[in-house]
């Protein structure tokens, strides 16, 4: 197992053209927009989160506001992972994105992402909002930016961190305080779809590999390369997963979509498990 961002982890098979049998990515959406159609043609949708706001310490009448609050002044250090490697980093800066849409108040925007990622920028037309993030850039003033949103973690549990967006899963698996977000913000509802639409994160702006990502519910997928070397036992854990992930997923606070999904020339091992799409 090689763990990674999931922007990472796709492109270390199709850049890179590292060997690996099985990609898992915290965007399903990922699969079709690096790797088709020279490195796949299929994956599964089966796994759901949300974000949320973690902080440090046990304190349990924090509120969104006076976090926000906090970090726009500079009173506390705040993270999320990169975007231009990790989904959570681009959901976290939709997010935010979402957030002030939700307010009517784009200066959270400007001031938690705009002000401290340099080179980046925003384009609001009232109905859309789009946000480009720099292929390259350091972080300025009160921001933490990490490859992986789990290595934030240890930053919050030291005290050298304040909040971080992070998914709900880690602040359950890591047994953190949190905060939850508006459901037309957290990117896990589906009945907000088309609310989450309305903002678009550019990522790897001024590369070849820049892509706009429109923010949407949050949806884990897998895939087995075309290039896999041990497609048959790749295949195998895929059909494991299926099959007895569901109890393990949830309670690890990332539960299991009711019924997986697949898309594209699913081999037939698997048909059988999902639902197929279209």
């Amino acid at each position: 197992m090689e763990p990674s961002g999931s922007v990472d982890a796709v492109r270390k098979v199709t850049d890179l053209h590292k060997n690996c049998d099985l990609v898992a990515v915290a965007d399903y959406r990922l699969i079709p927009l690096y790797m088709y159609p020279k490195y796949a043609d299929w994956y599964v949708e089966f796994a759901s989160n949300r974000l949320v706001l973690v902080y440090e310490g046990s304190e349990g009448n924090r509120t969104l506001n006076r976090a926000i609050s906090e970090m726009i002044s500079g009173e506390a250090k705040y993270g999320f992972s990169d975007p231009n490697r990790d989904p959570c980093g681009y959901r976290s800066v939709g997010a935010i994105g979402l957030l002030s849409l939700s307010e009517g108040d784009l200066s959270i925007l400007e001031n938690l992402v705009i002000r401290n990622i340099p080179g980046s920028s925003y384009n609001y037309t009232g109905d859309r909002l789009d946000i480009y993030i720099p292929a390259s850039f350091t972080p300025k003033g009160n921001l933490v930016v990490r490859p992986k949103s789990i290595q934030l973690v240890s930053l919050l549990e030291t005290g050298e961190l304040d909040y971080a967006f992070e998914y709900q899963s880690v602040a359950v698996q890591h047994n953190l305080s949190y905060i939850t977000l508006p459901g037309n913000v957290d990117l896990g509802d589906p009945k907000h779809s088309d609310y989450y639409g309305r903002v678009i994160v550019h990522i790897l702006v001024g590369t070849k590999g820049e892509k706009a990502i429109r923010m949407a519910p949050i949806v884990y997928g897998f895939t087995i390369p075309k290039t896999a070397k041990n497609p048959g036992e790749a295949l195998k854990f895929a059909e494991y997963i299926l099959e007895n992930g569901r109890q393990v997923f949830d309670k690890l606070g990332q539960p299991f979509l009711e019924e997986p999904i697949g898309n594209g020339d699913i081999p037939s091992q698997l048909v059988g498990l999902v639902e197929t799409a279209g």
